[in-house]
């Protein structure tokens, strides 16, 4: 996410780790606000350098200079431009979908926007037949067209002639089983489109391919579970043997066995593959490529075995890692997957407390430490069940306390690690809801 922002945001490392904690407050704020305003509010936007928040009443805008956010006074409230919108989403069938891509609620406006594509007439005439107050809608023009895109999701079925199963989502495309296609051969996705190219592939030696998918498909960081339900991808650690692991594919659906060795060469009658992981999970064909998984860790994609899923068998994969490897790819991943903390063990000091809602406490011991050298910080925080607690690392920029990092999920407990240079530093426990005791680890440089 950080690299992506760098990217496409024009930010640097710095800028981006300080916009993703500004942002997590800006919108926390706004959030309690929109609860508290009630019928007053209006809506809240982020600026550059500020919380911006609109409502119908000085009241309720010397409420938001309260919370240190900005208020602007509106005619409109919240719930005014929500009915709107929702009287014309029930005349949405006299909208044309050529010439009126959309229509949305934009707070900053005060008002509802009708996208009209090219002449504005047809959006004109939308709004008329939705009887909605004209003076709340703008209509706007814009070259968007519109059109779905699907997900690229392991363990889901794909075509090339015949049918495999997607591996794992990576940065522009899924990675699979060599022997399901060579370069240059087309894919269609689960759905019968057009999705892709094989743009690498080795079989026999490996049994490793990536496929690069075109724009209507978004490589995302799931597995299917074939129970209604996605696994999602944090990493791609490797497993021992021993370990207990899951394959998703799509003819035979979630199954699971165990490591049983690693680095096994097999004979295939196309040739031998070396490098492959035993287990003894069962596959049938058609589950070619798909996802292995030790908890929410990538482990490899499926090459080959014996035996089936009615009376068991072997199923060896092909390490995902080296895949990755072979061709510069990048997992995708959610970017988490640690296990909650309990007790926060390991630590090089722990510190205690309590804490009330709403309120933000700063270790260590209401004070801050110093680091001579570069290097990494490391966060664990434990707090009591049923709480939301969060976790934010503080540097001192001259003449003011800096958020660099921040752990900030629905729980009570939170791990961060942050890699920077020397200076002061401390952390801050802060009680988004709920009060209670907390213990903070902390490691440093």
């Amino acid at each position: 996410m950080l690299a992506a922002m760098q990217r496409d945001l024009g930010l640097t490392a710095h800028q981006a780790r300080t916009r993703v904690v500004r942002d997590e407050k800006g919108s926390r704020t706004d959030a309690a606000l929109r609860r508290s305003l009630g019928a007053a509010y209006a809506g809240g936007w982020l600026t550059a350098d500020s919380l911006v928040v609109a409502v119908t009443s000085e009241a309720a805008a010397h409420r938001v200079r309260a919370a240190g956010a900005k208020p602007t006074i509106v005619s409109r409230s919240a719930a005014a431009l929500d009915r709107i919108k929702a009287t014309l989403d029930r005349h949405a069938t006299k909208a044309p979908a050529a010439s009126v891509p959309g229509w949305y609620v934009d707070v900053a406006t005060n008002s509802v926007v009708v996208l009209a594509r090219g002449d504005a007439r047809a959006a004109d005439a939308f709004v008329r037949a939705s009887r909605v107050d004209p003076s709340a809608v703008r209509v706007v023009t814009t070259t968007e067209t519109p059109r779905t895109y699907y997900d690229v999701r392991g363990g889901d079925a794909y075509y090339m002639g015949g049918r495999c199963s997607v591996g794992f989502s990576v940065t522009g495309g899924f990675v699979t089983a060599g022997h399901c296609g060579t370069t240059g051969t087309a894919t269609q996705g689960y759905n019968q489109v057009a999705q892709g190219t094989f743009r690498g592939s080795s079989f026999p030696g490996n049994d490793y391919a990536w496929v690069q998918t075109n724009s209507n498909w978004t490589p995302q960081p799931w597995v299917n579970n074939y129970s209604g339900g996605n696994v999602t991808v944090a990493g791609s650690t490797e497993a021992a043997v021993g370990a207990a692991v899951c394959r998703s594919g799509s003819t035979t659906g979630w199954r699971c066995g165990s490591i049983q060795a690693k680095n096994q060469t097999v004979n295939y009658a196309e040739g031998s593959v070396s490098g492959l992981t035993r287990t003894n999970a069962c596959a049938e064909p058609g589950d070619s490529g798909g996802s292995w998984l030790a908890g929410q860790q990538a482990q490899g994609v499926t090459s080959g075995g014996s035996g089936n899923c009615s009376v068991g068998g072997t199923t060896y994969f092909q390490p995902v890692n080296e895949i990755l490897s072979a061709y510069g790819l990048t997992l995708r991943t959610s970017g988490g997957g640690e296990p909650p903390p309990t007790g926060c063990t390991g630590y090089e000091s722990t510190y205690t407390g309590s804490i009330s809602q709403g309120q933000s406490r700063y270790q260590p011991n209401g004070s801050y430490y110093y680091s001579s050298v570069s290097g990494t910080h490391r966060g664990c925080l434990d707090g009591p069940t049923g709480v939301d607690f969060d976790l934010y690392l503080q540097k001192w920029n001259g003449s003011t306390w800096v958020d660099v990092a921040g752990a900030y999920t629905p729980s009570p407990d939170e791990t961060l690690s942050y890699t920077g240079t020397a200076g002061y530093y401390r952390f801050e426990v802060h009680a988004y809801s709920g009060s209670g005791s907390y213990s903070l680890g902390i490691t440093n440089p």
